[in-house]
């Protein structure tokens, strides 16, 4: 089946539809940053038929080092080889769900960033899929193959250079929640605040309370004047921020990755904090 149009959200029930075309290759990439085995022990206990689990700390992410935040982008060469393994070709359609919407936002954006613009997340995640009757299987999927040669697109991302030289001069977005932002609270890292100038937009804002994404309208007025420009978006590792640039690209904006985000931002001793509210 030939997919001429890909966007970024599909419905369970499109997916319903063509789970069974060879072409389509769906990723369970359901995680939660305090529990390392999550995905795996959900993946087990159930999944749309035919998933391959990616791993958001071994897949979607590379070590940590000294600088580059919790959760650094992974290298061409390991992101190529993983879907590779998971049978991804350059006609294949990718599907991203999560339960969560954070782990699905960030495979789809690597995806991009890698080359293969054929991915789309489910909207509303596995709750979705549940919800319209899709069935469910314990049966884990094969690996494949296949060879994948990814080119990444430096012009997506933002570093901690650029950042710190476009702040104050630059639209920033803070996907993290308010009481991170403002420095009230901080259960992760070892700083509270946020980049100067950033704007708080908490990517759990941008979604229904069923976990989809709110419509184009309801975006446009959360994100104000942002919505119609190219901002640099930001959270505390670069994963949920990807919830905010997928609500964003909705909007025709083409918003920028820091992915080092928070995490790696206070890892330089000159970098400034800004706390309260912007």
């Amino acid at each position: 089946m030939p997919f001429s149009e890909v966007p970024a959200l599909i419905s369970a029930d499109w997916l319903k539809d063509r789970i069974k075309d060879p072409h389509v290759i769906v990723l369970d990439c359901r995680w939660r940053l305090t529990d390392g085995q999550y995905g795996s022990r959900v993946y087990a206990t159930g999944h749309i038929p035919g998933a391959h689990l990616v791993d958001m700390n071994q897949d979607l992410s590379s070590a940590p080092g000294p600088y580059g935040g919790r959760h650094p982008l992974p290298g061409p060469q390991d992101f190529g080889a993983l879907l590779g393994r998971l049978g991804v070709e350059r006609e294949s359609y990718v599907v991203c769900y999560d339960d969560d919407a954070a782990g699905a936002a960030r495979c789809w954006w690597l995806l991009q960033f890698y080359g293969h613009d054929k991915v789309s997340v489910l909207d509303g995640g596995y709750q979705a899929w549940v919800a319209s009757g899709g069935h469910v299987t314990t049966a884990v999927a094969p690996a494949a193959a296949a060879q994948y040669h990814s080119r990444p697109d430096p012009g997506m991302t933002a570093d901690y250079q650029t950042v710190a030289m476009l702040a104050g001069h630059w639209p920033v977005i803070d996907a993290r929640a308010h009481e991170r932002y403002a420095g009230a609270q901080e259960p992760v890292d070892r700083v509270g605040g946020h980049i100067p100038g950033a704007v708080n937009v908490p990517y759990a804002d941008v979604l229904n309370p069923d976990g989809t994404y709110r419509t184009p309208s309801e975006l446009r007025e959360l994100f104000g004047s942002l919505a119609g420009g190219d901002p640099l978006v930001y959270c505390g590792s670069g994963v949920s921020a990807c919830v905010d640039v997928l609500a964003l690209r909705l909007l025709g904006a083409k918003p920028f990755l820091y992915p080092g985000s928070w995490s790696d931002w206070i890892q330089h001793s000159n970098a400034p904090i800004a706390r309260g509210d912007s």
